[in-house]
């Protein structure tokens, strides 16, 4: 749904013409209209400024002529003062309560039709945004050119337009068309006033794109800190995306390597809705306009990027229900190994019920090394009434503090699991080195209690390091000392057979035979290697040879 302004030839152009911000003639001498007829109705004539034919300007005006009467007037274009006008459309006088009350009942009417409605330049219409745009203060030289003579006071403004007319949708759509899904385009860091102030379900997100693709990594990091300390379940309502139509494609703005895929794990393991842009997984380099029927480039399918979605993206998606909300995210600095605050790496937690997850991303080409430990302020009263606390990491994934207890967690993106002390989480938080531009997510959390200093053991062996199973690792470690014993005196194929009967926990549907010519000269020796696998005991079984014959 476009509120801010109507296509040049449109039916309220035609019919209503005074519905639009318009003159009586042309804001600039120089403009001329001498170029073809735009519009197919008979009664009315639309034709846009020569300078667009030629390429050489951009009126800020169309021309509208009555062919009944003759009466001609120069209604403005769409316009957000940050480019050219739209030359395609007719932008509407909001000032007029009529008009409100017209656009708002087409809203009505396309939420009776649709359960999800997307607002185009829904910040043009923010009180203060379309005083700044056509009617700017006195003093203020206006964003448009020649709409500073128009302007008003901010009295002047509030008395003709005294309420924020999404504050009046939004309350509408809920009254009269209960359980529609609005969700506003609002650019210029409005995003956190369209859902704060005036209510909007959702909104787009465009700073996550704009300051992730510049590295502007300190200032967006502060932006998700102040949402926190006004509101955490703000950031729920954000649709964060990396392109969109109006944008340069994500493969032009992040590349294909590590900057993009890191940047991707944010956007779908950030509380709020993640949004893909078309042929952003197939790494398309065509930007879409929203008025093609089809591709103009014949495009191949970047396989590897699609193979990589699969491997690293997609999974997390399946784990939208422990990154889409607010209630326990927690985001945190990264502290050097200098004692200084590393701006350039994302580090935040969340969890629901069992699940908990840990993203670190460091957004830029330098290597780091360092630790988060404790969270920035979240409110957690309201925000007439706010309470900040700061919580530990052990306390944001809920890990138990026990001396005795360990940590078990997998690095999805590498596939390896790591162990970390329950008690130094809690006390030291976690440390890890980053490339440029590397990202882990770590999920799939467990706990254990060392019953027998085993898991200790096998942290100081690990090193801090990963491996493919935790459980087969410690096993493995376990029977290290008798499988020393074993190797004096069995060949190498036995000696992996009664490993895998001990690491996998399992008897194997065929067992090797042990050549009589193969069996130790001495059963000291293989009596004292046994005596380390008491388990095994019981299910050792060594093909036609019984232990009763050998013993």
């Amino acid at each position: 749904m476009v509120p801010n302004h109507m296509g040049i030839d449109s039916r309220w152009v035609i019919e209503h013409p005074d519905w639009f911000l318009q003159s009586d003639q042309p804001p600039f001498p120089a403009y001329n209209f001498t170029g073809g007829d735009l519009c197919d109705d008979p009664a009315v004539s639309v034709r846009i400024e020569d300078g667009y034919w030629d390429h050489r300007d951009a009126s800020v005006v169309f021309q509208r002529v009555d062919n009944k009467t003759g009466g001609t007037s120069y209604i403005y274009h769409g316009n957000d003062g940050t480019s050219m006008p739209w030359n395609d459309t007719a932008q509407l006088n909001f000032l007029l309560p009529q008009v409100r009350e017209e656009v708002i009942q087409v809203i009505l009417n396309v939420a009776r039709m649709f359960p999800i409605i997307r607002f185009d330049a829904a910040m043009t219409l923010a009180k203060k945004h379309f005083q700044r745009l056509w009617f700017p203060a006195p003093g203020d030289a206006g964003a448009i050119p020649s709409r500073a003579e128009h302007g008003l006071s901010k009295p002047e403004f509030d008395q003709v337009f005294p309420v924020e007319f999404w504050r009046e949708v939004v309350d509408r759509v809920g009254t009269e068309v209960p359980d529609t899904l609005l969700l506003a385009e609002a650019f210029w860091l409005m995003e956190g006033f369209f859902v704060r102030t005036l209510g909007m379900h959702r909104v787009y997100n465009s700073a996550f794109m704009n300051m992730l693709k510049m590295e502007d990594n300190q200032k967006y990091r502060q932006t998700i800190k102040n949402v926190l300390e006004f509101s955490p379940a703000i950031l729920q309502r954000f649709v964060n995306f990396m392109n969109n139509p109006d944008e340069k494609t994500a493969v032009e703005q992040f590349g294909r390597g590590d900057k993009y895929f890191g940047c991707a794990l944010l956007l779908v393991t950030m509380p709020g809705l993640p949004m893909l842009g078309h042929g952003q997984i197939e790494g398309f380099t065509e930007k879409y306009g929203m008025e093609y029927r089809r591709a103009r480039w014949d495009e191949s399918v970047d396989e590897e990027m699609v193979q990589r979605h699969e491997r690293e993206i997609f999974p997390l998606m399946r784990l939208r229900p422990l990154f889409s909300g607010a209630e326990n995210f927690a985001i945190f600095d990264f502290v050097g190994d200098g004692d200084w605050v590393d701006e350039n790496v994302f580090a935040y937690s969340n969890r629901i019920g069992q699940q908990r997850g840990l993203i670190i991303f460091n957004n830029c080409y330098e290597s780091t090394s360092g630790r988060l430990k404790t969270s920035s302020g979240i409110n957690t009263g309201s925000a007439e009434q706010p309470h900040l606390e700061q919580r530990s990491l052990a306390v944001a994934l809920d890990i138990p503090t026990a001396p005795d207890h360990w940590c078990l967690f997998r690095d999805h993106i590498d596939g390896l699991e790591y162990l970390r002390s329950c008690a130094e989480l809690a006390s030291e938080g976690f440390h890890t080195d980053l490339r440029g531009y590397q990202y882990r997510a770590l999920v799939d959390f467990r706990f254990v209690a060392d019953e027998d200093g085993a898991w200790s053991r096998l942290s100081e062996y690990l090193q801090g390091g990963g491996t493919r199973d935790l459980h087969r690792a410690l096993r493995e470690l376990k029977i290290a000392p008798a499988m020393e014993n074993l190797r004096q005196w069995t060949r190498p194929e036995i000696l992996a057979w009664l490993e895998s009967i001990w690491v996998k926990e399992e008897i194997p549907t065929s067992t090797p035979e042990i050549p009589v010519t193969d069996l130790p000269s001495s059963m000291t020796e293989l009596l004292a290697g046994l005596r380390g696998l008491p388990q095994l005991v019981e299910s050792f079984r060594l093909g036609p040879k019984s232990a009763q014959e050998l013993s």
